[in-house]
């Protein structure tokens, strides 16, 4: 009976000093939970510890509502932190609306938050708007926009475009990058319709509010305040400024080669013309010659058919030889005229 005793007491000794040190290990979060007017019960406390969750993460992020005039439940802090969310972050960020008049609950709060944006700083842009360089110089590319007028003139443009968050569309929305990306298409397609690159240089604000006023906005999770075009020039000697010139010239130089081309083909196709011409006069000659070797075949069958007599073949012969008497002298007279006086 007395060794029941004993162990019971060691029992209740071990469960006090269990009791004591599960306090002790809460007491201080408890006590600043309690001092700051945002009381967290013990076991809440245990149970937060049981479930893996940071006892003082969740207190010190209920104070901070408390002390906002703002009342949430820490299941609910418990809940997102367990989704994988940042507490601190949506508390800063529901304080910081709060402050501004902005509308924003917990649940929207936390899937922006878990929608990977970063709560706080999007609505603190949505109070105080935020500058974006276009193009953007940290991305490692160029600095300045490159555009051409329809003069052919190459421009250098470089703009700040100055946006607001939109709370409402930060879920799904496309973020800085495509804003980026739309306005320099925007800049670029303005210059592009323009007339010279004068115009450009002389209204810049006309490029700005005509891209302003395209709504490149839309389905992105920020409200486009104002485009401002913060350098823009024409592009250095180094650089071939004029677009328009160049590409002029390249068509000439291709127009030229295309002519010289052609007319190699002409002179190559008259090459083998002549050659065929040539040839053909060969084969003519060719037929003479054999139409000139059956003119004695022909004499001789005359004779025998008695066609043709003696007393014909020798006028024949006379003829023959007056016109051979006859191109000889012709051909004397030329000669002598064509010799030079002394």
């Amino acid at each position: 009976m007395q060794g029941l005793a004993t162990v019971v007491l060691v029992l209740a000794a071990v469960a006090l000093l269990v009791l004591l040190g599960v306090f002790f290990y809460f007491i201080k979060v408890w006590v600043r939970a309690l001092m700051s007017g945002a009381r967290v019960p013990i076991v809440t406390l245990v149970g937060m510890q049981l479930r893996h969750v940071p006892p003082k993460l969740i207190v010190d992020a209920r104070i901070r509502l408390i002390k906002a005039g703002l009342e949430l439940s820490t299941d609910l802090l418990e809940a997102h932190y367990l989704a994988g969310g940042d507490v601190i972050n949506v508390v800063q960020g529901l304080i910081a609306a709060d402050k501004a008049n902005i509308a924003l609950d917990f649940k929207r709060a936390s899937a922006i938050d878990l929608a990977g944006r970063n709560l706080f700083d999007a609505v603190r842009t949505s109070v105080i708007p935020k500058i974006i360089d276009c193009p953007d110089p940290t991305k490692g590319g160029s600095t300045m926009l490159d555009a051409v007028a329809r003069d052919g003139i190459r421009l250098l443009v470089k703009a700040r475009v100055t946006v607001r968050t939109n709370l409402d569309q930060l879920v799904g929305g496309a973020g800085e990058e495509t804003i980026i990306a739309r306005v320099g298409q925007g800049i670029v397609s303005a210059i592009g319709s323009s007339g010279t690159y004068k115009e450009v240089l002389q209204n810049p604000d006309h490029i700005s509010r005509k891209v302003l006023e395209s709504g490149l906005d839309s389905q992105t999770a920020f409200e486009i305040v104002s485009i401002d075009i913060a350098d823009i020039s024409v592009a250095g000697s180094s650089e071939v400024a004029n677009v328009g010139a160049m590409l002029e010239t390249e068509r000439a130089e291709a127009d030229k080669k295309l002519r010289q081309a052609e007319a190699e083909g002409r002179r190559a196709m008259a090459v083998a013309r002549e050659q065929e011409m040539r040839a053909l006069v060969q084969e003519m000659q060719a037929h003479v010659v054999e139409a000139q070797a059956e003119v004695p075949k022909a004499m001789a069958e005359a004779f025998r058919s008695g066609n043709m007599g003696v007393m014909d073949f020798y006028r024949m012969q006379n003829i023959q030889s007056d016109t051979e008497m006859r191109k000889f002298i012709g051909s004397e007279t030329d000669e002598h005229k064509n010799k030079p006086h002394a």
